[in-house]
């Protein structure tokens, strides 16, 4: 199976997707939340501009709006800087960045050019001088209605520098990308049109405080983001995993006897509880961590590439090398995942199976035993649970190193463009470009895990599915509803193998019952009595052969139709987790508790349920707890009873009944068979000889059949039965 494949993993959003609505406000607030986090970061350059710089905060905004609109950036001096020779206060605005195709490009304005007049601030004579924080002013919050004159002053190789107008577009550009980033500085300017454009202290500590309160407004907007999306998340996981299980439930019910006889039912246990848990994980990591995560990382990196797109390109050359590192991870991860899951399984059987057999354990003092057997498991458990550890362990840790790589080499390169003037980074922006690359690297790191944790719920779903695609009990194409049994039930050239066996258990079985008669199966163990009988209800299916009711082969009937007028008491009492009323009617659940309470009387329960505290509401506890196997054997024979079915199926039924209790309800069942077909197995003289019919099966066929007397006299197998079994059974 390829190890990339994560198809059995996808199967899952069948039960996801009806869910949409969930999924939209859970999509929404990962972007949200991506939206917000990056934002609050984004703060810090203009808080850093507030308390810092000379700038200022509307300088700053002024200046970034400049450049979205016109595609020109200007010099941004520092305290000495901004002294010019006869004054504390810059006259000028000097470009040192103009963007090709841009509206300053289309004007003539080149780099190095000082704009000394704008708009509404014009010089009218050489004298006038207009300082530089005026004219960022006015060309940021000009009207874009018509264009803007700009005065530009240009050195030349003479003496004399050229002074000259210019006509500055302002007008919305048709690039969707300037467009947005025109579209975000207006809004910006808006936001802080309300503080004081002044630089005193005053002023500066409202600016200061007016970001923080943005800063925790967002970090507000994102907390409730964060909490519908995990909230709405788990709500999707357990609904949809609810689902799957019942799914699977609902298929293990359907699905043929021998699948368990031949699997166990441990490792179906296991894949329906534990596996679809595993399953889950993986979808709620997919909701959560795996749509958050990436959109911090993607709106972080947006805002990089907004500062500068160089040094973000630079940081991302580690994504190729990222990514084959999870697929490589990630292989090995599912691999140690699937058989980790097979060991767990393993462990749980062997775990079952010692607590069942307990009192067995322990009284041929075998604990010590079965402890080496289950730590023997649990180490092969512990091995495969190692594996995945490791690489789990070193997944982030590589990521990391990945992550400082890219970033060092970008922030190298960064560091020394800030003391480039013509590279438009200085301390501020370097710094925010500092932590947002580094926050898009720690979410990287924090999905890096997210691939094995995918591949581990693959593993998972490909063991859930692996029941769930298990086929079901065969029904013909145009199955018939059969009526209940009325003539005869004929067995005709039966042939049938267990799975896995190479011998059949059966091999030629050839028997007419006429409805009615009471027929007792006997052999010795391992004839096939059981599995003979077992063909009835159709818990398999003859390899070769026909078994027909009224002339009508069973497979052609439906399964419902068949079953419902069959009864079983088996071998190991099944008794469940519910009320003793409940039991009784199991194959009835419409029954009135007057009938419940009939029926209980005639398999002789009322008289130990009628004294108890709760009567017939009393719960029998899981594998039958608190009560005798011989009372947990009346109970099912009532439930057989309430169903008043045309065939009676008894495997041993006897068997945990004392013989007062069997006289009582061989009495009993007198009245119930009469007019039913009733199939026997028991070891009891008593159960035997009442028989209408007595069939005598060894290795797989019948030996011989007849009464009690014929068999005697005719069939050694069944007088050696008779002598060694049978007898000393009835007189133990």
């Amino acid at each position: 199976m390829d190890d990339h494949n994560i198809r059995a993993f996808t199967r899952i959003f069948r039960y996801v997707w009806p869910q949409w609505p969930r999924l939209v406000v859970i999509v929404v607030s990962a972007v949200l939340i991506g939206v917000l986090f990056s934002l609050s970061f984004m703060t810090i350059m203009p808080l850093l501009k507030v308390m810092m710089g000379e700038e200022g905060l509307h300088g700053w905004i002024d200046r970034k709006t400049c450049d979205s609109r016109y595609g020109m950036d200007f010099y941004v001096p520092d305290t000495t800087d901004y002294i010019d020779s006869d004054s504390n206060i810059a006259y000028y605005l000097r470009v040192t960045r103009v963007e090709k195709g841009s509206p300053a490009a289309r004007a003539g304005i080149r780099p190095q050019d000082k704009i000394i007049g704008a708009g509404k601030f014009r010089r009218q004579s050489d004298s006038d001088e207009i300082s530089s924080v005026k004219l960022l002013e006015e060309l940021a919050t000009v009207g874009q209605d018509e264009p803007i004159a700009v005065e530009i002053l240009r050195d030349t190789e003479s003496i004399n520098a050229d002074e000259f107008t210019v006509e500055l577009e302002t007008r919305p550009s048709d690039k969707l990308f300037r467009r947005m980033k025109v579209a975000l500085t207006d809004q910006a300017q808006r936001v802080v049109g309300f503080l004081p454009r002044d630089k005193a202290g005053a002023n500066k500590a409202r600016a200061v405080i007016f970001i923080i309160l943005v800063m925790a407004g967002v970090t507000v907007a994102r907390c409730l983001g964060r909490f519908w999306q995990g909230y709405l998340a788990e709500k999707v996981v357990q609904i949809s995993i609810a689902n799957l299980r019942n799914d699977a439930f609902a298929h293990v019910m359907d699905i043929p006897v021998g699948f368990f006889a031949q699997k166990g039912t441990s490792d179906t246990i296991s894949r329906i509880v534990g596996d679809t848990s595993t399953v889950g994980k993986g979808v709620k990591i997919l909701l959560g961590k795996m749509l958050r995560e990436p959109s911090k990382a993607i709106f972080c990196l947006a805002g990089a590439m907004v500062l500068s797109w160089q040094l973000t390109l630079i940081f991302l050359t580690c994504a190729p090398v990222t990514i084959w590192m999870f697929g490589l991870l990630g292989k090995k991860i599912k691999k140690a995942t699937r058989r980790s899951l097979m060991s767990s399984a393993v462990m749980l059987g062997r775990l079952q199976g010692a607590i069942n057999a307990l009192r067995v354990v322990k009284v041929y003092n075998r604990q010590k035993h079965e402890t080496t057997a289950y730590s023997a498991v649990n180490k092969r458990f512990l091995r495969q649970v190692l594996r995945i550890a490791r690489v789990q362990a070193a997944t982030n840790p590589l990521m990391e190193v990945l992550g400082m790589i890219a970033m060092a080499a970008a922030l190298m390169l960064g560091s020394m463009w800030v003391f480039d003037p013509a590279k438009d980074m200085g301390p501020s922006k370097f710094l925010t470009l500092l932590v947002l690359l580094g926050t898009s690297a720690e979410s990287i790191r924090k999905v890096s895990d997210v691939w094995n944790r995918i591949q581990q719920a693959n593993a998972a779903a490909e063991r859930v599915y692996g029941i769930i695609d298990e086929p079901v009990e065969h029904e013909a194409a145009g199955a018939v509803e059969l009526s209940p049994l009325s003539s005869t039930l004929e067995f005709k050239d039966i042939v049938f193998t267990y799975p896995g066996n190479d011998q059949p258990t059966l091999n030629g079985i050839n028997l007419t019952v006429d409805a009615g008669r009471t027929v007792a199966v006997v052999g010795p163990n391992g004839s096939g009595k059981t599995t003979l009988v077992n063909l009835i209800p159709r818990f398999y299916d003859a390899d070769s052969g026909q078994i027909l009711l009224d002339g009508v082969d069973i497979r052609g009937g439906t399964l419902k139709s068949l079953r419902d007028q069959i009864g079983m008491v088996t071998q190991n009492v099944v008794t469940f987790n519910d009320t003793i009323a409940a039991n009784i009617a199991y194959g009835r659940p419409d029954a009135t508790r007057e009938e419940i309470i009939d029926a209980a009387k005639r398999s002789y329960c009322h008289e130990f349920i009628e004294p108890l505290p709760d009567g017939y509401d009393t719960m029998i506890g899981e594998q039958g707890s608190g009560f005798s196997g011989g009372q947990l054997q009346r109970i099912v024979i009532a439930r057989a009873i309430l169903k008043n079915p045309a065939i009676l199926i008894f495997d041993e039924a006897m068997s945990q009944v004392d013989a007062d209790s069997e006289a009582k309800i061989h009495r009993a069942l007198e009245g119930l068979i009469a007019g039913r077909t009733c199939f026997v197995i028991a070891h009891r003289f008593s159960t035997v000889i009442s028989a209408e019919l007595i069939v005598v099966m060894d290795n797989g066929q019948i030996e011989a059949k007849g009464t009690h007397a014929e068999l005697v006299e005719k069939c050694r197998l069944y007088r050696n039965l008779y002598e060694t079994q049978l007898v000393v059974r009835e007189g133990a």
